[in-house]
């Protein structure tokens, strides 16, 4: 079977992607193993953020607080990134409670709007810090 050459083509440059690491100024100084956004061929991939308060580095005691920081600092990336909540296409969210998922979808709907993004919602037994309860990772393609 002969491959067209235009397919090799463009699988060789699909090797080559340009991978550009997108850090928030606000993130500046704190040191991860990982990359917060990286933005891949016009993909924004979001790593997984929990609702951590960018200054003090904790987790809110409000449920619906700690969501909304989670979500405050996607839309940070987002914005480095030159997208917002508009652009994202698919999210996964990870619950240690599946108890809380209503009230987590309370506070999901006021940052995303319709077309919505595609969701899988898992619950799991916990997460990197104790004190969590969420964890959300998002991918946005302009």
């Amino acid at each position: 079977m002969k491959i067209p050459a235009a397919l090799l083509l463009l699988a060789a440059f699909s090797l080559n992607a340009e991978k550009m690491v997108v850090t928030p100024a606000e993130f500046a100084g704190a040191a991860s193993p990982f990359s917060q956004g990286l933005l891949v061929d016009g993909t924004l991939y979001v790593s997984g953020q929990m609702g951590r308060d960018i200054k003090t580095n904790q987790v809110p005691a409000d449920f619906e607080q700690e969501v909304k920081t989670c979500l405050d600092r996607i839309g940070l990336i987002l914005k480095a990134g030159g997208m917002g909540f508009e652009d994202v296409v698919s999210v996964q969210v990870y619950l240690t409670d599946m108890t809380l998922f209503t009230r987590m979808n309370t506070v999901y709907t006021g940052a995303f709007k319709a077309p919505l993004p595609t969701r899988t919602t898992v619950g799991i037994s916990k997460l990197g810090d104790a004190a969590a309860h969420i964890e959300i990772t998002a991918t946005a393609r302009k």
